[in-house]
């Protein structure tokens, strides 16, 4: 399989904030080998990014990417989830630095199946209907489970608005946000880190 990047798909040069992410998912969260990715398919590489989502150093780097990514609509983002897990720590990790420099945005995190007895349904957290949400996950190949936090949000009565993820590998998900009217910004892509999409 060839992991170098097709003259279609060569990255953009990246900005300083992005270069530190760059350096902190090269280091810690990409990994060499043979491995049979969710979809079935194999590859030489893995992305295990929670290693940088779930570091001090490295949710410094993510919120501050987001910042940046999202600088034109920072103030309009009223809440930030995803899929359980993969949304996770980037939606509680991105909320808790926001709060210290001045931006309140709620987390909460849509369940993998709807929960029975108590608060029920497939939303928990600081959700509120009418929200305007940046919907997240670490890593995306195909984009489906962004796609499914999306419609599970829109069916509390928020709105999923923009969509990011730490690493986009797959390349396709830009099109599937596209098709939901959601607007899709990665912060960083397979190109980006040297490999091409898919592989």
């Amino acid at each position: 399989m060839n992991d170098t990047p097709s003259p279609t798909s060569m990255p953009t040069p990246l900005s300083p904030t992005l270069n530190v992410l760059k350096a902190h998912v090269d280091e810690h969260s990409v990994k060499h080998g043979q491995f049979t990715l969710k979809s079935g398919a194999t590859s030489n590489w893995f992305l295990d990014t929670k290693q940088t989502a779930c570091s001090p150093d490295g949710i410094i780097a993510v919120a501050d990417a987001v910042f940046e990514v999202f600088a034109d609509v920072l103030d309009q983002i009223d809440a930030i989830g995803g899929l359980t897990l993969g949304g996770d720590p980037m939606a509680y990790g991105v909320a808790a630095v926001a709060a210290t420099r001045g931006h309140h945005i709620r987390s909460f995190s849509v369940r993998k199946e709807a929960k029975q007895g108590g608060i029920t349904g497939r939303i928990a957290g600081a959700l509120r209907p009418g929200d305007r949400v940046l919907v997240t996950e670490d890593t995306t190949t195909r984009g489906t489970s962004l796609i499914e936090a999306a419609e599970q949000i829109t069916a509390f009565g928020a709105i999923p608005v923009w969509m990011t993820v730490i690493v986009d590998r797959g390349g396709t998900c830009a099109a599937m946000a596209a098709e939901h009217g959601i607007d899709y910004r990665p912060l960083l892509t397979a190109p980006d880190l040297g490999f091409g999409y898919g592989t």
